[in-house]
């Protein structure tokens, strides 16, 4: 038998056993866009990569404000985060040449939301072909681009 080894899997899995604080604002607030990998910030929100991505180049748009309801969402924070998921894909579509997209909010923890006290966006960049047996027997993804080298392609 051959062996994958994903050692960063080991932090997500660490931190999903343990309560957490919110991502989206503690990233945000810090000034370390490299660190944190923010991509991009507006006036009310802002897009950063998913450091455990679904695919490779798997992005999050959230405003800034602290909230996990769509309707306590203003016109203008709709507004620009989806200017910013439009941008997000355009970005994406020059570095990664994806075949589609999935994007979609998760709201609230049954609807899978990993924060769900803290509404954003997916973006995920799809391949024809992108899913194969290792989610399925092995329960594991294989991610072909570090975090690293994707961001200095995005900024």
């Amino acid at each position: 038998m051959k062996r994958l080894w994903a050692p960063w899997r080991k932090a997500y899995m660490d931190k999903t056993m343990k309560k957490q604080e919110c991502i989206f604002c503690a990233k945000s607030k810090d000034n370390d866009d490299r660190k944190n990998h923010i991509i991009q910030r507006g006036g009310l929100c802002f897009v950063m990569m998913n450091i455990y991505p679904y695919n490779n180049g798997h992005l999050m748009a959230a405003p800034y404000r602290h909230t996990g309801d769509l309707d306590d969402l203003t016109q203008d924070e709709l507004t620009e985060m989806m200017e910013l998921v439009k941008v997000s894909t355009q970005k994406l579509k020059s570095a990664v040449c994806p075949h589609g997209f999935n994007i979609g909010i998760n709201l609230g923890e049954a609807a899978g939301a990993g924060f769900p006290g803290h509404i954003h966006i997916h973006i995920v960049p799809r391949w024809q072909g992108d899913t194969n047996f290792m989610p399925v027997t092995a329960g594991t993804k294989v991610i072909p681009q570090s975090l690293d080298d994707l961001y200095e392609k995005l900024i």
